[in-house]
């Protein structure tokens, strides 16, 4: 692989990443219900999400679902429904009360939402499926060139998250009013919904 190659590739990844879309949505909403340490478990969750697709992607998952519209069907509704199913909770959330006396999730399942959310996002299954395997160069070392290309991505997605978690810990006591805390808690249910459109349109 090129410097020249891995530049565009970095830049795509950097500029996709910063693009608000449910990973980063849900790394921001758990910082504001949980503080952003605790919220460090639903990176991890997102980021076991990045590496599967990327690495199934790369052995081929991407060419097999173009090559099979059923399957890629299949994955595409299931993602539909998590989205709308996580765009429902968020609206219907309860309000009131400081973020200090919410109850606080386990590692395990936060990590497991996390996980969820990032396998149904529609930003990172046909980045994974459409233009991850463009940037893999047939007659270079497959596994240097994979490495390379999911280390970048790792640490500019890495970077998102500790991003947009912080600025979720900013937001958080300006929603301590129960009246801002339910105007995001219904923003945050339509755009999941939304993402679950954007999901349900796309196209193997």
């Amino acid at each position: 692989m090129s410097l020249h190659l891995w530049s565009i590739y970095v830049t795509a990844v950097f500029l996709i990443s910063a693009t608000p879309g449910p990973n980063m949505l849900h790394v921001m909403t758990q910082s504001i219900a949980h503080g952003p340490r605790k919220a460090t478990s639903t990176m991890a969750g997102l980021m076991s999400a990045v590496l599967l697709c990327l690495v199934a992607s790369a052995l081929g998952l991407g060419a097999l679902l173009k090559a099979s519209p059923r399957l890629f069907d299949v994955l595409r509704y299931a993602g539909v429904a998590y989205l709308l199913w996580l765009g429902i909770k968020a609206w219907r959330a309860p309000v009131g009360g400081s973020v200090e006396a919410r109850p606080v999730r386990s590692d395990r399942a936060l990590y497991a939402t996390g996980l969820l959310t990032g396998l149904s996002n529609p930003k990172l299954i046909i980045f994974a499926a459409a233009l991850f395997p463009q940037f893999i160069v047939l007659d270079r070392p497959f596994w240097l060139q994979l490495a390379i290309l999911i280390a970048s991505f790792v640490v500019i997605e890495s970077f998102w998250y500790g991003v947009y978690a912080l600025g979720g810990a900013r937001l958080a006591r300006w929603l301590e009013p129960a009246n801002r805390q339910r105007l995001f808690n219904r923003g945050t249910g339509l755009l999941f919904i939304g993402f679950g459109g954007a999901l349900l349109g796309a196209r193997a």
